[in-house]
C-alpha cells in the first residue's frame, strides 16, 4: 500500500490549496454574510478543472481521478464550505452526464459545464415529501407530442437560482402497477429557461449560507424527447450511482471543514493563556486535539479508500456510505471540540470556528442522512458482502 501522492495528484492538491488560500479564504466571511459566491471564484475553479475533476480534458475537465477529487475538495472546503458545495454539485452533474449522457448531450451540456462556460448546474432529486426515499417522489413526466410534460416540485436544490440546466427525476410509469416505486422513474435534462419552470425563494439556512438553496416548481414544463437522460424508467439507477459518488464528496467536504477548525483551535490554544499558562499546556485541551487529529486521519483514509475503489471501477457503495458516515460524524465532533477550545470566543462570528460549526452540521443530513448510511452498510453486510 502506498500513502504518498504521485506527482499529478500532488499537483492537483497543491493547485486547489493555493487557489483556496489566495482567492477563496479571504472572501469566506463575506460569502457567508452576503449569501453569494463571487462569479470570479467559480470561474477560477473551472479554469483549474475543479468543476469537472474526473471529466476528461476533451470535455473541459481535469481528466483526473476520484482520488484527486477528494484531495481537491478537502482543500476548497477548508477555505469555504459554501464554495465546496457548489463545486461538488457541478462535479456530480458532470459525472452523470459523462456516464449516462448521449454524445449530443455531452457536447451540449458537459463540455460547457466542466470548462466554466456554464457556471452551475443543479441536481434535482429531493422533494418536499421525498428525501431519504426517492422512490416515493411525486413529480411526474408524461408523453406529450414529441416530448415530455413535467409537473411537480423539487426541494433543497443547490445553485438552483443561477443554474443553466437541471438534472431532474420524475415518475414515468403512470398507473402501470409494474412501474411503481423506483422502477418507474426516469431522468431528464431541463434548461432553466423552460416555460413553466419557476424558482422558489432562497432558504434561510443555518449554515452554508453562501450556497443558494431553492425549490423548483414545474407547471406543465415541456421538454423534447432528447432531454431523456439514459434509459426510460432507468432514472433510479442513475440517482443511486450519482449519490454513491456524491457521498465521497460530502465526506471530503466534512473533512475539510473540520481540518480548518482543528488548525484554528491549535493556534488559539497556543496563544490563549489561563492561570498563567497557554491553554495548550493543559491535558484537557491536548486530549481534545489528539482525539480530533486521530478521527480526521481515520476519516480521510476511509474517503480515499472509497475513491480508490471508484477509480478502479470496483463496487464502492458500502465504502462510500462508510466514508460519509464516519467522516461527517467525526467532523461534527472535531468542530464541536474546536469551538469548546475557543470558549466564549467560539460562539461569536469574529472567529471562523463559529461558521465551521454551522456549516458542518448539514453534512450529516444531505446526500443521505447518517441513518440512511447505516442502513446501506448493514444491508450490504447482511447480504453476505463482507
Amino acid at each position: 500500500m502506498h500513502f504518498e501522492f504521485d506527482e499529478s495528484l500532488a499537483l492537483i492538491r497543491s493547485s486547489a490549496r493555493e487557489f483556496a488560500r489566495r482567492e477563496i479564504l479571504p472572501q469566506a466571511t463575506e460569502i457567508d454574510r452576503s449569501g453569494q459566491i463571487p462569479r470570479n471564484i467559480l470561474q477560477g475553479l473551472a479554469e483549474l478543472g475543479m468543476m469537472g475533476v474526473a471529466i476528461p480534458e476533451a470535455w473541459g475537465g481535469a481528466g483526473a481521478t476520484p482520488i484527486a477529487y477528494v484531495a481537491a475538495m478537502i482543500e476548497i472546503a477548508k477555505a469555504c464550505a459554501s464554495t465546496a458545495v457548489t463545486m461538488a454539485v457541478n462535479n456530480m452533474v458532470g459525472e452523470v452526464l459523462l456516464r449516462f449522457g448521449s454524445e449530443a448531450q455531452k457536447e451540449r451540456y458537459l463540455s460547457k459545464l466542466a470548462s466554466g462556460q456554464v457556471l452551475a448546474a443543479s441536481f434535482a432529486l429531493s422533494e418536499p415529501e421525498s428525501g431519504s426515499d426517492p422512490g416515493s417522489m411525486r413529480t411526474t413526466a408524461r408523453r406529450e407530442g414529441k416530448g415530455w410534460l413535467i409537473e411537480g416540485q423539487k426541494q433543497w436544490i443547490t445553485s438552483g437560482d443561477f443554474a443553466s440546466f437541471f438534472i431532474v427525476w420524475a415518475r414515468t410509469g403512470g398507473n402501470d402497477p409494474a412501474l411503481q416505486g423506483p422502477r418507474g422513474i426516469s431522468c431528464f435534462i431541463v434548461e432553466s429557461q423552460a416555460p413553466g419552470l419557476s424558482i422558489g425563494h432562497h432558504e434561510r439556512k443555518m449554515g452554508l449560507r453562501g450556497s443558494s438553496t431553492v425549490a423548483l416548481h414545474f407547471e406543465k414544463v415541456w421538454v423534447p424527447e432528447d432531454a431523456l437522460l439514459g434509459e426510460l424508467h432507468g432514472g433510479f439507477k442513475i440517482a443511486m450511482s450519482a449519490l454513491d459518488g456524491g457521498r465521497i464528496g460530502i465526506a471530503a467536504q466534512a473533512i475539510g471543514i473540520a481540518e480548518a477548525a482543528l488548525e484554528e483551535a491549535i493556534e488559539y490554544a497556543k496563544e490563549r493563556h489561563a492561570f498563567g499558562r497557554p491553554i495548550a499546556d493543559y491535558q484537557a485541551i491536548q486530549w481534545m486535539i489528539a482525539d480530533s487529529r486521530t478521527e480526521l486521519d481515520a476519516a480521510t483514509l476511509l474517503a480515499y479508500r472509497a475513491a480508490f475503489l471508484k477509480t478502479q471501477g470496483r463496487p464502492f457503495t458500502r465504502e462510500a456510505a462508510m466514508a460519509k458516515l464516519f467522516a461527517t460524524e467525526a467532523a461534527w465532533r472535531v468542530v464541536d471540540r474546536a469551538l469548546q477550545i475557543h470558549g466564549g470566543y467560539g460562539y461569536v462570528a469574529e472567529y471562523d470556528v463559529e461558521r465551521h460549526y454551522r456549516d458542518v452540521r448539514v453534512t450529516r443530513i444531505y446526500e443521505g442522512t447518517s441513518e440512511i448510511q447505516r442502513l446501506v452498510i448493514a444491508r450490504s453486510l447482511l447480504r453476505g458482502q463482507i
